[in-house]
């Protein structure tokens, strides 16, 4: 039976449990709303460079780009997106279960013997997905970019990935992340990166109309300029929504563990007063036991 030191010592732990849960969940939070911050500050950049491949696109002119040629998929590179650090709840194993899905898919699509390169990012999820590796299956982790990767990381991994896909190492790469809705939503996404597909230049895909443009340099000269532009825009966003998504879920699983800490402290209070008036009740029943046989 707990005694009322035990209960006391207990009661002092969960309380700074408590306080230390509530701190880890405003410094995520703050992180979080720095995230967001960064991803408003990308909107410009990337729809300027979407609004330039649209007027490509809507224009009378002939381009190409080795982008965005398909191929028979004998390869396929998987970008996973993950965490570095922990206690950010289910967020790493929902991903993981999105990808084990979706080589299942790949297997389906194009083939039992299809080739699949998993590039992790995040440490979490690297050492996740090494459960993965068959005759098939290999993990590439020496990609040089982690989940607070930023700026020149992202750069060098996007040019290594179109590298990849040009020398045809690869004939498709797609990637894998959590969508950043709210502090309490996050929709797991798989979108395709190479080939780049019209359908992912947004509004662009609606446009039908021809309009009068003369290009100088030609077309296909600033479309291949512009195309890598666009394939960085979309990764650096992924990127900051995977820091903002995996804040949101730090946010929901340290207000979880305080919610818990406050519902097992008051237990252990109502515990401890119900021990500490259980004592007092004995010691006073022992005094006028005493003074009865006096």
């Amino acid at each position: 039976m707990a005694t009322l030191r035990d209960l006391k010592g207990r009661i002092g732990s969960v309380a700074s449990s408590e306080k230390i849960t509530g701190a880890m969940k405003m410094i995520s939070s703050a992180k979080m709303h720095k995230a967001e911050q960064a991803l408003k500050r990308l909107m410009p950049f990337r729809q300027q460079v979407e609004t330039i491949i649209e007027n490509l696109l809507s224009a009378d002119a002939q381009f190409s780009s080795p982008l965005l040629v398909a191929r028979e998929v004998k390869r396929v590179g998987v970008v996973v997106f993950g965490s570095d650090d922990g206690l950010c709840g289910a967020y790493n194993v929902n991903i993981f279960r999105q990808l084990v899905e979706r080589i299942a898919d790949y297997k389906t699509s194009f083939g039992p013997d299809v080739a699949i390169d998993i590039y992790p990012v995040g440490s979490k999820m690297s050492k996740q997905v090494k459960k993965l590796v068959t005759s098939s299956i290999r993990v590439v982790d020496d990609c040089g970019v982690d989940s607070k990767s930023s700026g020149a990381a992202v750069k060098s991994f996007v040019s290594g990935l179109q590298d990849r896909f040009l020398s045809g190492e690869v004939d498709r790469v797609d990637f894998l992340y959590m969508n950043f809705k709210s502090v309490s939503r996050q929709v797991l996404k798989v979108e395709q990166l190479l080939p780049v597909v019209q359908e992912a230049f947004g509004e662009a895909k609606g446009r039908t109309q021809s309009r009068p443009y003369i290009f100088e340099p030609d077309a296909t000269r600033i479309f291949t300029s512009v195309l890598p532009l666009f394939l960085l825009s979309v990764m650096q966003e992924v990127f900051t929504e995977n820091r903002a998504s995996e804040q949101a879920a730090r946010v929901m699983a340290m207000q979880s563990a305080n919610d818990n800490a406050k519902k097992l402290l008051e237990q252990l209070q109502l515990e401890y007063n119900k021990l500490r008036q259980q004592s007092i009740t004995n010691e006073l029943l022992d005094i006028v036991g005493g003074q009865i046989k006096n």
